[in-house]
């Protein structure tokens, strides 16, 4: 096998540093942002090692050029059945550690512009199905009282519904962050890009995170123990949200027998729709929607919401009424395939 050359060692070793150094300490904390940057990385390479047939010794700049990153593109739509949407992720992933590589070495910086260049996949919209106050009462209806996992599904639900905080802000959500006791009662959830919102709640949500809180963490609950947790790791694992959403759909089929309109394939993000939907019949001011959803553009929530144009208006006139880690350094082996090289997962088809 032919050596590597300095080039190519140079890009191995910045695409390791980018993934385990810069995003988890520069651009987010969040695992599924991480995930998400490693997969498309791992794709890419794994494009680049089976379909183009490089090696360790021919990764260049040259490789990530734009006419090779749409041939990639097209191959995630063809080969491996991706939406639009997919292809944009995997896209915008691609060209964050472009700017990066650029950022390290000026040379490679017209890499960053010409992946800038490259036309987003047009997005058909997919519209959220709505879900009435009737349909929420149905599914807060179903849960097994009797038993502890329904108990804990209830004060879950309520959760989501009551704050429409994301599914993994919820999941996330340590003893520390819940203020219950407090004059407002509230949590304070840390949302996308790490920042930190408070989310008040009602007298129900409240007495049901007591119930929940006394009977699953007992009457000196561990600060740093998460709200919601698994039973295989205990109060310092948190729940996954594939669990979360086998009991979503499970209660969801029940629900679907009293109330036609909960949809047999709910997920918790249908939840957190339907209270910013709800919060929007009630007269909130749409900026507060939009805050407390962690949204950092209004058009963002318009659009979210689904929002007719009609709807838009009457919510927009609201605002008139408002006062004014060690890792191994993988590139220095080049005995293995070219994603070893690189230090990502292998990814054939």
């Amino acid at each position: 096998m032919k050596k590597a050359t300095n080039e190519s060692v140079i890009i191995a070793r910045h695409i390791n540093t980018f993934l385990n150094e810069y995003v988890p300490s520069q651009k987010s904390r969040s695992n599924h942002t991480l995930k998400s940057y490693q997969y498309a990385l791992a794709l890419y390479i794994g494009f680049l090692e089976t379909e183009k047939g490089i090696s360790t010794e021919r990764l260049c700049g040259e490789c990530f050029s734009r006419i090779m990153i749409e041939e990639w593109l097209q191959s995630l739509m063809e080969l491996r059945g991706c939406s639009p949407e997919t292809c944009n992720n995997r896209l915008a992933s691609l060209r964050a550690f472009l700017k990066y590589l650029g950022s390290r070495e000026i040379l490679l910086l017209y890499l960053s512009e010409d992946a800038t260049r490259i036309p987003r996949k047009k997005e058909v919209r997919k519209k959220i199905k709505g879900m009435s106050k009737k349909a929420i009462q149905a599914l807060l209806s179903t849960p097994d009282l009797s038993t502890k996992t329904g108990r804990r599904d209830l004060a879950l639900m309520i959760l989501i519904y009551s704050s429409a905080a994301r599914m993994d802000e919820i999941l996330s959500l340590k003893i520390k962050q819940l203020h219950l006791g407090a004059e407002k009662p509230n949590v304070t959830v840390i949302g996308k890009g790490n920042k930190i919102r408070t989310l008040y709640l009602l007298p129900k949500a409240v007495a049901h995170l007591n119930k929940y809180l006394k009977e699953f963490h007992g009457d000196t609950p561990t600060q740093e123990a998460y709200v919601f947790y698994s039973r295989n790791t205990g109060a310092l694992g948190k729940m996954s949200q594939t669990a979360v959403n086998k009991q979503l759909k499970k209660h969801a089929r029940a629900a679907h027998e009293i109330c036609g309109e909960v949809p047999l394939n709910l997920h918790a993000h249908q939840l957190r729709h339907a209270k910013a939907s709800h919060w929007l019949e009630d007269g909130m001011n749409i900026v507060q929607i939009s805050f407390l959803l962690g949204h950092e553009q209004l058009q963002t929530t318009m659009v979210y919401m689904d929002v007719t144009m009609e709807q838009e208006l009457k919510a927009l006139a609201t605002l008139e009424d408002e006062n004014d880690k060690k890792v191994s350094k993988k590139w220095k082996n080049a005995k293995g395939g070219l994603a070893e090289f690189c230090g990502v997962k292998t990814i054939r088809k």
